[in-house]
């Protein structure tokens, strides 16, 4: 796990250590030039700098991109990621709490959920639009981009953090089956 600043990694730490994942983690500004052998997925938790800051990011956007192991950013990891690609960044309502969520069912990340979700939103920042190489797997009325999937299914992005409610646990027990 990469831990971009969230206050709630011990949360999400958890629900991973819950499905059977050990894990180890590192602050964003001291992240590996490669990741070796031994990891065989990547989180990138949310994060209290702006996304958009690529200068900081630089050395974890690399770490992504070259990483051959599967990807999740969650929140500000996810915004991470799209900004990397392409995507802008736009203000909007904040949202704090539970919110439902459409999500694309057919998609392995999903295997444990119904086609709404109710996950929990703590942000003011959104990705309007899915970058080149992304499309959007999840949408609401206040985020076009809720959940967004590389186009190889590699890297996966939740503006939601997952760390907390049901549902958000049972999406990442749909990620952790794709390195199982």
């Amino acid at each position: 796990m990469i831990n971009n600043g969230t206050l709630s990694l011990p949360q999400l730490r958890r629900r991973f250590e819950a499905l059977g994942s050990e894990t180890d983690t590192v602050d964003a500004a001291s992240v590996p030039d490669r990741l070796g052998s031994r990891y065989q997925a990547l989180v990138l938790s949310g994060t209290k700098v702006r996304a958009f800051d690529q200068d900081h990011y630089r050395p974890l956007v690399d770490l992504v991109t070259d990483a051959d192991i599967p990807v999740f950013g969650i929140c500000g990891g996810m915004q991470i990621i799209a900004v990397a690609h392409g995507a802008r960044l736009a203000e909007g309502p904040q949202r704090v709490g539970g919110y439902e969520v459409q999500v694309d069912v057919a998609d392995p990340l999903f295997a444990y959920v119904k086609p709404t979700v109710t996950v929990f939103h703590r942000h003011t920042l959104y990705v309007r639009q899915a970058p080149p190489g992304f499309r959007a797997i999840g949408r609401s009325g206040h985020a076009p981009v809720e959940f967004l999937r590389s186009d190889d299914g590699r890297v996966y992005g939740s503006q939601a953090h997952l760390e907390f409610r049901t549902d958000g646990m049972e999406i990442l027990r749909g990620f952790a089956q794709l390195y199982q």
